[in-house]
């Protein structure tokens, strides 16, 4: 277990939704995007973290992601 970088977390996701193809049809979609990535990146990436830092910093994020489109203003 190492000290990954959490302040990169959110960037490097975000960079990845991105680059994936296509537009989503919906908001739904888009969280379903960020979802996807965000469960890749837990488990490629979990040991490079303190114990559930990652999970949580994740977790956080994508229920900013959830309140921001419910408002209509994804975070970011």
């Amino acid at each position: 277990m190492t000290n990954g970088n959490l302040a990169e977390v959110g960037a490097r996701l975000e960079k990845a939704v991105m680059a994936l193809p296509g537009e989503p049809a919906d908001c739904d979609e888009l969280y379903e995007q960020f979802e996807y990535i965000a469960i890749q990146m837990l488990d490629s990436e979990h040991a490079e973290y303190s114990d559930g830092a990652l999970e949580a910093y994740l977790h956080g994020y994508l229920a900013g992601w959830s309140c921001g489109l419910r408002r209509g203003t994804p975070p970011g």
